[in-house]
């Protein structure tokens, strides 16, 4: 039997390159089995490097101090936010909506709630997550479950519930941080009040900290609750395993302590984030579209 040269001096074995042969006959015999054939044509943004490590971030100078101080944190020193890892993300497509879409036409800020049910004293991943935003120039409120009453028929009027619920009023978009066990924040912003949805249409990112291995149980249950409330989840979503191993010290010099390490995790966070700016940019000013409803239509016509 005669072989090509290059079988011949045995780089390609014969019996190689028929089962090669065999096995894309069979591949294509089966189909397409990653279903390319049914994807659309996906066009990339055109990137514009001037905005790449971009910042929007709200200054002092331009704020309410008293703002500031209550619901900012997460904020950390100058020489420590101008060179740690929020700032050198490359977040070239969100900046460039934020200021196109917003900020050069005079628009408000995106005003982004975030709400954490950590049993301690705070919340590490929310900060980190809220920092992200805030460099994308949107107005971030971290509220404070400290005081929160449990919840209850009778005390809508306690001062943490009623502030809780004005800044759910306040937002366009949400961000909800859980541990594994979750505390009881959502309970007291209600699906509804009277005809009024407070929370309708409204964008909504959710991330959880483990303290075992990876988990999706409370996010999928936050996206549940999401749904419920009215809310247009984002499809992306974050969770964090074995949370005491990816968090640098408390006391680290360098980035201020208690610091996101770099991971894929933490890529993940960023992408949720950036997705949220992105969503409620295109979402917000169609918020009461969602609120008009055929069938509510109708009961208005029976009432008539």
């Amino acid at each position: 039997m005669k072989f090509p040269g290059i079988l011949k001096r045995g780089l390609i074995p014969a019996t190689r390159l028929r089962f090669t042969g065999h096995m894309q006959t069979t591949i294509r015999n089966m189909g397409d089995l990653n279903n390319t054939e049914a994807m659309r044509e996906h066009v990339k943004p055109a990137h514009d490097s001037t905005y790449e490590f971009k910042s929007f971030a709200i200054r002092p100078c331009d704020e309410d101090q008293d703002i500031r101080k209550r619901y900012r944190p997460f904020l950390l020193s100058d020489e420590i936010s101008e060179s740690d890892w929020v700032s050198k993300l490359e977040l070239a497509t969100a900046a460039k909506m934020v200021d196109t879409e917003l900020l050069v036409q005079n628009k408000d800020r995106l005003k982004i709630l975030v709400l954490y049910g950590s049993l301690r004293a705070r919340s590490l991943l929310a900060y980190e997550a809220s920092r992200i935003l805030f460099r994308l120039g949107c107005d971030v409120r971290v509220y404070d479950p400290a005081g929160l009453p449990v919840k209850d028929d009778e005390q809508h009027d306690h001062p943490k519930v009623r502030e809780l619920r004005e800044l759910s009023k306040w937002s366009d978009g949400h961000v909800w941080i859980s541990p594994e066990q979750h505390g009881n924040l959502i309970d007291w912003i209600p699906l509804s009040t009277g005809s009024v949805r407070p929370t309708q249409g409204r964008t909504l990112a959710i991330a959880q900290v483990n303290g075992g291995s990876q988990s999706f149980n409370a996010v999928n249950s936050l996206r549940i609750l999401g749904r419920w409330m009215r809310m247009f989840t984002i499809a992306n979503q974050s969770s964090i395993p074995q949370a005491w191993t990816h968090f640098t010290d408390a006391n680290d010099p360098v980035d201020g302590g208690n610091r996101l390490k770099p991971s894929s995790n933490r890529d993940r966070l960023v992408d949720c984030m950036e997705e949220l700016v992105k969503y409620t940019i295109v979402m917000r000013p169609h918020f009461d579209l969602f609120g008009d409803r055929f069938s509510e239509r109708e009961e208005a016509k029976v009432k008539k």
